[in-house]
């Protein structure tokens, strides 16, 4: 399902938009924009939750390209790689994968939504289910072509290492168009098991004292078990739900969980056993029993009027820090906060790694979201004021100098660049170190020896360390 922010029907509207079926027409349409000074945006998925991959609130003029038609998917299971088109979205590689791993089940580590593009959702890091056991999606890229500001198309060894570091979690349309990744495979075991379990706040304090002990458990338990926390409200009461992915059986899993987490009270009941496909499936929300042709689905779009933000946390909220979340949900329709378990693999990768630098130290993350039906701006307003009322509120609880956010849960409220282009490094660090920390700089760098015109530039873009 496909997100796209309604709110941005306010927002010029682009001159064109281009769907490229051969890389020459990029290299045309880019080269025409630059010489006429006509500025691009670069759009795979279409998730960008500030709608930057199709809209631009500063350029006068600007066109879309498109790269749903480049969506090829070619497997080598030889050498566990794949090499993946920019347009192609999860659930393509992933039905890919499926049909054709069958005998020595491959996988990739990337992020639960089929409906994403690869070429953005690399490009900003990528968490998944397997994150804790492979890393990001970022952390599993082998090579890339790029298209740069000339027209030229790169790979890993033509562009330099900096730069490929860089497109790897420093978001890639800074520097240029991702055309294809080459991909690092994964291997899983032939059965896995998934469960869900939820509790209420009709249950007393059950819910408090599950999630506070979540919040250890799930960053200290073995990497092959990923526990994620879903809290939504549900007929006028907070809803909390436990999703998880265990790359093992449920023969194994249950005694894990009766010694770690016992208070969950889990049972074989709960669960249930599948390849790594139909756990993508599960994750996804389809019904069990679903054909994997439904990762090939990309008609179903929803015209949601949303926000979100994002945090990350570095030691336990106490029980009395999500008490005062339960009141500020109940006073929205349509809350969602989601929590992502750190640790295992996450923690031994260095933080310079990749431009993703929140790693060692994290427990988890956090994506706040709210969506809304109705129209006109008082009502967009008194939920986003919902939403900064909750933003602030947890700010006590979470990182700290500087408060992280995820450039794939991407928050303009965190700060944007000038509109002439020519925003210095010291300004946009007051959104950049919050998503990149230290790397933040040597990303100017890059950029300043890569694209020093600051041809691919948009509101969060990395600016050139030289701009003043």
């Amino acid at each position: 399902m496909r997100y796209m922010n309604n709110a941005t029907s306010r927002r010029p509207q682009p001159l064109l938009i281009l769907t490229p079926s051969h890389e020459t027409e990029i290299q045309s349409a880019l080269l025409c924009c630059r010489d006429h000074g006509v500025e691009l945006r670069i759009r795979s998925g279409g998730h960008d939750y500030e709608g930057l991959s199709y809209f631009s609130s500063s350029a006068s003029y600007y066109i879309v390209v498109d790269l749903f038609n480049l969506n090829d998917v070619q497997l080598d299971l030889e050498s566990e790689t794949a090499w993946v088109q920019a347009g192609a979205r999860l659930g393509e590689l992933y039905y890919a994968i499926a049909k054709q791993s069958t005998s020595a089940p491959m996988a990739f580590p990337a992020g639960i939504c089929p409906t994403v593009g690869l070429g953005g959702h690399i490009g900003g890091g990528g968490l998944g289910t397997l994150t804790r056991k492979h890393g990001l999606a970022a952390d599993n890229v082998l090579d890339a072509y790029l298209m740069d500001a000339r027209g030229r198309i790169l790979n890993r060894k033509s562009m330099g290492e900096d730069v490929f570091w860089a497109i790897r979690g420093g978001g890639a349309a800074s520097f240029g168009i991702v055309l294809s990744w080459k991909l690092k495979l994964v291997r899983v075991p032939p059965k896995l098991t998934f469960f869900k379990v939820s509790t209420t706040l009709e249950e007393g304090d059950r819910s408090n004292k599950l999630i506070h002990k979540w919040q250890r458990f799930a960053h200290d338990a073995p990497e092959d078990l990923f526990v994620r926390t879903v809290i939504l409200k549900v007929d006028k009461t907070i809803q909390t739900t436990f999703e998880s992915l265990f790359l093992g059986t449920v023969e194994k899993l249950i005694p894990l969980m009766k010694q770690s987490f016992p208070e969950l009270g889990l049972t074989a009941g709960n669960c249930t056993e599948g390849s790594w496909a139909e756990s993508t499936l599960f994750f996804s929300g389809y019904k069990q029993g679903s054909p994997l042709e439904v990762l090939l689905d990309n008609t179903e779009i929803q015209r949601a009027k949303f926000k979100a933000k994002s945090d990350f946390v570095t030691e336990p909220i106490p029980e009395s820090g999500f008490e005062g979340m339960w009141e500020i949900a109940m006073e929205e329709d349509k809350p969602i906060v989601i929590l992502e378990p750190f640790g295992g693999r996450m923690s031994r990768i260095h933080e310079s790694y990749t431009p993703f630098p929140h790693r060692k130290g994290y427990l988890y993350n956090i994506q706040y979201l709210v969506k809304w039906e109705g129209d006109g701006v008082e009502e967009e307003q008194r939920h986003l004021k919902w939403m900064n009322k909750l933003y602030n509120y947890m700010e006590p609880y979470v990182s700290k100098s500087p408060r992280a956010a995820y450039l794939n849960y991407r928050d303009l409220d965190l700060g944007t660049n000038s509109v002439d282009g020519k925003t210095s490094f010291s300004e946009a660090s007051v959104w950049g170190a919050k998503y990149f920390k230290g790397n933040f700089k040597r990303l100017s760098e890059t950029k300043s020896k890569f694209d020093p015109g600051n041809f691919f530039r948009y509101e969060q873009s990395i600016p050139p360390l030289f701009h003043k």
